[in-house]
């Protein structure tokens, strides 16, 4: 059985090196403060420095061969999305950025895929590098971020993405990249442990009672961090629905629950406690297996986490390690 990680993150080190020649034209200036070298995208979001480990190949490989995941699907560090980019800047950022990307997975075909980023920011120009990622590269989908500089998804009017997308059948990542913004996260490591769980959440919300994944059911979303607290909040959405459906059933005619069983949820939990709870709620056929590499809080031992999930049977652990990975990339239209 192949085993599959569709949570992970690189930074092609031709990637920095275009940005270090041509990054000031784009509207990404690269800067060094003594602490690390760094980006400033658009004049006014400047990113944390960039991390060695993110442009390692040979250290992603032998990560690989020791925790036992057959294939990688690499998407880039979700902050160098570059929603902020102004739409032609954009559009020829996330050309490039795919290209090399794909390039980058090329090194070692046997053990990864790519996945690429579009520009959101014109949701036409999305569509079309979608189809060129997935049709012309190679790619296996996508990584989005929960908003698009600012602004949430259901109001982004994104219907030629998500119709592309779903026409595709690719995978579509959903990755929190600004936790929460106006509120302090500055103490105690909170922006990561609970800012990142509730920006996905909360965009997982207007996803759902918006109605697109009503309108687009075909759409293969996986949102990160086991699905931020939407699968044990559920309860609780379906009782919005129930009890006040003037305000919270606008838009669905579908109960919460079967809609937020129609994403894919990745194991970065931490604990076989609450995957158990997770795979209870949606199915073993909608869990895949994730790794946040390269990064601190991502889990280092993937496979022993799936194998540690109390309850399941082998077919379900099978399923969780890479069938589910396996059945989507089989489906995806060329």
């Amino acid at each position: 059985m192949t085993t599959y990680d569709v949570h992970a993150h690189c930074i092609p080190a031709a990637l920095l090196e275009l940005l270090r020649k041509e990054g000031a034209r784009l509207g990404i200036e690269l800067a060094d403060d003594g602490e690390g070298e760094y980006a400033v995208i658009a004049d006014r979001v400047r990113l944390t420095p960039f991390r060695p480990i993110l442009s390692d190949l040979d250290a992603r490989v032998r990560a690989m061969d020791d925790t036992g995941v057959d294939i990688q699907l690499l998407s880039g560090w979700i902050d160098l999305t570059a929603y902020a980019l102004d739409e032609e800047a954009a559009v020829e950022y996330s050309r490039r950025f795919n290209e090399i990307l794909s390039e980058e997975a090329g090194n070692h075909p046997d053990r990864f895929l790519g996945l690429g980023t579009v520009p959101l920011q014109s949701p036409r120009r999305a569509a079309e590098e979608l189809a060129y990622a997935v049709r012309d590269l190679g790619m296996a989908g996508v990584q989005v971020a929960t908003t698009v500089d600012g602004t949430d998804l259901d109001e982004a009017g994104l219907d030629p993405f998500w119709e592309a997308a779903e026409d595709l059948g690719c995978l579509v990542v959903l990755h929190p990249c600004d936790p929460l913004p106006g509120v302090d996260l500055s103490r105690n490591f909170l922006d990561n442990m609970i800012g990142r769980p509730a920006e996905s959440t909360i965009a997982v919300g207007h996803l759902l009672f918006s109605g697109i994944l009503e309108r687009f059911p075909g759409l293969v979303m996986c949102v990160v961090h086991g699905g931020g607290f939407v699968p044990y909040q559920l309860g609780r959405m379906q009782r919005g629905f129930d009890a006040v459906p003037r305000l919270a059933a606008q838009n669905i005619s579908k109960p919460p629950a079967e809609l937020a069983r129609l994403l894919y949820y990745d194991t970065v939990l931490h604990d076989p406690g609450p995957l158990a709870f997770l795979v209870n709620q949606v199915g073993a056929d909608h869990v895949v297996m994730g790794t946040d590499y390269p990064f601190p809080m991502g889990d280092s031992r993937p496979v022993d986490t799936v194998q540690a999930i109390p309850g399941l049977s082998e077919r379900q652990r099978e399923l969780i390690l890479g069938g589910n990975v396996g059945r989507m990339l089989e489906s995806i239209s060329r």
